[in-house]
């Protein structure tokens, strides 16, 4: 893996190569810058304070190398990154503001996609791991990620079942508990669907009624408006002498009848005079049938006025002013619908406790289950983290797996899991959150991590001074293991410890340089010599003395031979 970072870093380079590479420095020089690039780099939040004062922004970029059908490189090509000689470039980019921005293979990407892949390709864990480790979820946590399909499988199916039985109970609960508010509304509905049915209203029959009560209230009127307009139009039979427009019309048509034949023009004039006689004498026949039909009917009026208050009434309750009748008929069908529901809520509630009895036994025999194959997995894996614990000096502790049931199922299943150490023969297995010194602790992270990586490996893995509180034969141990962890996986540690650092196949130094204004950090891969000079420094403080050089030379001898593959 190559990382860039700038300003972060300013602009150094830092490639990581495969095999074990251990990053030091003198207390205060950005040893974690590595890891801090490398956790920008997959997903990790963005923190604007890591941009230098006075630039813009900081960016960090990697190339992964990624092997043939690797699930990594198939998820980035899905996402419309593109691979580079198979390799993966990555890139992120935070700006003085705090904004912050990925790309992969050379497509902006969401940063959530860039943490998911990063979970993938690099396994991180420092000191505030180690105070992960400690939580009962994450010790669960572990032992299914040991166990694999074995627990995965059934979990996958209690989990459903699991929430089924939650939304079941839920549903339960409310209908039981709410039973009393549940029938009020009910009585409610029901007195006003009685309501609405006594009236039986009709849709639009309040925009009826309400014109025929216009018309009702002002027959008179209309009568009277009706009759003299037709007399206007066709005469008055009291009147013989008075002058109607149907007269009128008639003079004028027989004045153009007489002479149309001169002028086609004219012709054309005198038949659309004719047209209008026509349709003159059609609207004085309808005012006659309307003045005719008209009654003033006052029993009429008053029933019409009446059914207008009733329907105004089922308004004002179950509709409003601008909704009118047609709401309280849509009110009416939903709460026909309500009604049906709360009527059937004794059979609900049967069907529902059948439902939560099959669920609960469903919910038990897979939590049976899942607690059979923890137990099954976590004797192993209590076996393979003690048998690391010997390599890790350790040889008399055992570690061990406390598994007992909760009072009530959860979403994991019924198990409460807690890892259990018993540094010596003699002192009882205890919680390591109470049982482990810091150094302990250290370790048994460790051993866990190294059983991961037979189990369940990922390509990288990064200790951030995880071999903090060790030191003597324990950190020679320490980095004996690292080592052996570096054959199969890349392997990057920060660390503090020079037992630790001998046993690295490369060795980088960060060092700080100040000009007087600018702080900057520095990463130099170190040559043997200069290797052998930073032991020095780290095992006694000083870089040019002949005693600290010789016993450097020696760690380094026997780190490497301690190192070396069985077979040679």
């Amino acid at each position: 893996m190559r990382i860039r970072a700038l300003g972060v870093i300013d602009d150094a380079v830092v490639e990581l190569s495969p095999g074990f590479t251990v990053v030091t420095g003198e207390t205060g020089a950005g040893k974690t810058m590595v890891v801090t690039s490398l956790g920008l780099l997959l997903g990790g939040r963005a923190d604007p304070a890591l941009v230098r004062n006075g630039a813009e922004r900081a960016v960090v970029e990697g190339r992964v190398l990624l092997p043939l059908g690797s699930p990594v490189a198939t998820r980035a090509l899905e996402a419309g990154a593109e691979l580079d000689d198979g390799a993966l470039l990555l890139s992120r980019t935070v700006s003085a503001e705090g904004r912050s921005r990925a790309h992969i293979g050379g497509r902006s990407v969401p940063m959530s996609l860039l943490a998911s892949l990063g979970e993938d390709l690099i396994a991180v864990h420092g000191q505030t791991d180690q105070q992960r480790l400690l939580q009962p979820a994450r010790q669960r946590g572990a032992l299914d990620r040991y166990a694999g399909d074995g627990v995965a499988l059934p979990l996958t199916e209690y989990q459903s079942a699991y929430r089924r039985l939650r939304e079941v109970t839920a549903l339960l609960d409310e209908l039981t508990t709410r039973a009393r508010e549940r029938a009020q509304e009910a009585d409610l509905l029901r007195y006003g669907l009685d309501e609405v049915a006594a009236a039986e209203p009709l849709a639009g029959e309040d925009t009826e009624l309400a014109a025929e009560s216009e018309r009702l209230g002002h027959a008179d009127a209309l009568s009277s408006a009706a009759q003299l307009a037709h007399g206007a139009l066709a005469g008055e039979p009291a009147d013989p002498d008075a002058v109607d427009a149907g007269t009128l019309l008639a003079q004028a048509r027989r004045a153009l009848e007489s002479v149309r034949h001169h002028d086609p023009r004219l012709a054309a004039l005198a038949d659309r005079v004719e047209e209008v006689g026509y349709l003159l004498g059609d609207i004085a026949g309808d005012l006659a049938g309307y003045a005719d039909d008209l009654d003033a009917d006052p029993a009429r009026l008053a029933a019409v006025e009446e059914r207008r208050a009733v329907l105004a009434h089922l308004v004002r309750k179950y509709g409003s002013q601008e909704g009118g009748l047609a709401e309280v008929l849509e009110w009416a069908e939903e709460a026909a619908t309500r009604l049906t529901e709360l009527d059937g809520d004794d059979d609900r509630i049967v069907a529902l406790e059948a439902e939560q009895e099959s669920l609960h036994g469903r919910v038990s025999g897979l939590a049976g289950q899942l607690t059979a194959a923890r137990q099954g997995a976590a004797d192993a894996f209590a076996k393979a983290v003690t048998a690391e614990l010997t390599e890790l000096a350790m040889p008399h502790a055992r570690v061990s797996f406390g598994i007992t049931p909760a009072e009530d199922f959860g979403p994991y299943g019924v198990d409460e899991v807690e890892v259990l150490l018993q540094p010596h023969p003699g002192s009882p297995p205890r919680p390591i959150a109470k049982g482990a010194s810091g150094g302990e602790l250290s370790r048994v992270m460790l051993a866990v991590e190294v059983v991961f990586a037979g189990a369940d490996p990922v390509p990288t893995y990064l200790f951030d001074e995880v071999d903090a509180g060790v030191g003597g034969k324990a950190a020679v141990e320490v980095g004996r293991r690292l080592a052996r962890l570096a054959r199969t996986s890349q392997v990057i540690v920060v660390t503090h410890l020079p037992q630790v650092a001998a046993f690295a196949d490369r060795h980088l130094v960060v060092e700080k340089t100040v000009d007087g204004t600018v702080t900057r950090s520095g990463v130099t891969t170190l040559s043997d010599a200069q290797r052998v000079r930073e032991l020095s420094r780290m095992l006694a403080g000083l870089e040019d003395s002949e005693l600290g050089r010789a016993h450097a030379e020696e760690l380094l001898a026997a780190a490497r031979t301690a190192a070396a593959p069985p077979n040679g």
